[in-house]
């Protein structure tokens, strides 16, 4: 008798930025389809979708659940009831709100130095901190004209994420809006090598590592992102023995944390400080874009681990390389 074949999600939205498109979805799709699964793509808020129809379901890209928040929580419960969801509900819980930085630290992994403010007053004293050189020392000096960046705790695509003189008022003022709409600011000394671009975003695939990207730099002096919309521009680079060690640390602490299974993927994103080391600036355990129109050697890696989570055949050899369609 011939075994039935896995039905797999990739748990998307509907709408994307014409600046900002997903390119794997199509190249995922693909290669779980040529290897026998029955693979489609699953629109997160669409409430006809039958989501028991699914041996499992992949977050993938969407990418709007941060102005959906609530709704997306009610999701994870429902998809999390009716099939497997990976990465895992309880994991996606935990990364949402990146105050768990704080928690990574706490497990002895290095990160960007942060205050998290939860009141106006309180992010007025961090950015008068940084101003007077009292706070972190970097290579972009401390004291009147320190530079900081302000964000929310919850976001993605770096929206409403600026970077500032501490003592110029658009600092406290977006910082103020984050925590009056309900939220928390995050503020952290501008990291010159990050500003300069040289952050690098490695990614992991059942804890294995698999490639790295340079997105070059985002952020606009003064808030705002640099040409007026998000816009990345990937490009495979090659990460240091420090970073990759760094990365497995910052895994291995996820998994401690959460309590949880190994994340399916990840991309931890770090960068190599004068001042801190190499340190971690977020783990992107949620909706990572992958990148892999540029690193196509990847595509195969992910459909097979894919299709080992499925239990399609739990023993299946990891391959590298598969042809991308049109190519």
């Amino acid at each position: 008798m011939t075994a039935r074949a896995p039905r797999i999600g990739i748990v998307v939205t509907d709408a994307y930025a014409p600046d900002d498109p997903d390119p794997d979805t199509p190249l995922l799709l693909h290669a779980l389809r040529e290897r026998g699964a029955e693979a489609a793509a699953v629109v997160w808020h669409d409430e006809r979708i039958d989501l028991a129809a699914f041996d499992l379901l992949i977050l993938r890209s969407p990418w709007d659940y941060p102005d959906r928040l609530d709704e997306f929580r009610t999701w994870l419960d429902r998809a999390g009831s009716a099939t497997r969801v990976l990465n895992a509900p309880e994991t996606v819980r935990w990364n949402l709100d990146k105050r768990y930085l704080a928690e990574l630290e706490g497990a002895g992994v290095r990160v960007v130095p942060t205050v998290y403010a939860a009141s106006a007053d309180a992010a007025a004293t961090a950015l008068a901190t940084h101003d007077t050189g009292d706070g972190p020392a970097t290579d972009r000096g401390t004291g009147s004209g320190a530079r900081v960046v302000v964000k929310p705790a919850v976001s993605a695509a770096a929206r409403d994420t600026g970077l500032f003189a501490a003592s110029d008022p658009r600092a406290l003022a977006l910082a103020t809006r984050i925590v009056e709409a309900g939220g928390v600011a995050m503020i952290q000394p501008e990291i010159g090598e990050l500003t300069d671009g040289h952050e690098r975003a490695l990614y992991l695939v059942d804890g294995v590592f698999t490639h790295a990207i340079a997105k070059g730099a985002l952020l606009a002096e003064g808030g705002g992102l640099r040409g007026g919309v998000y816009v990345e521009n990937p490009v495979v680079v090659d990460a240091t023995p420090a970073e990759h060690a760094l990365a497995q640390d910052a895994l291995r602490a996820v998994r401690a944390l959460t309590g949880g299974s190994a994340p399916l993927y990840a991309r931890v994103d770090v960068v190599t400080s004068t001042a801190f080391g190499p340190c971690v600036l977020e783990v992107e355990l949620i909706e990572p874009s992958l990148n892999l129109h540029v690193a196509p050697e990847a595509i195969a890696v992910v459909a097979e681990a894919i299709l080992r989570a499925a239990g399609d055949d739990p023993d299946r050899p990891v391959s590298v390389g598969t042809a991308i369609p049109g190519s």
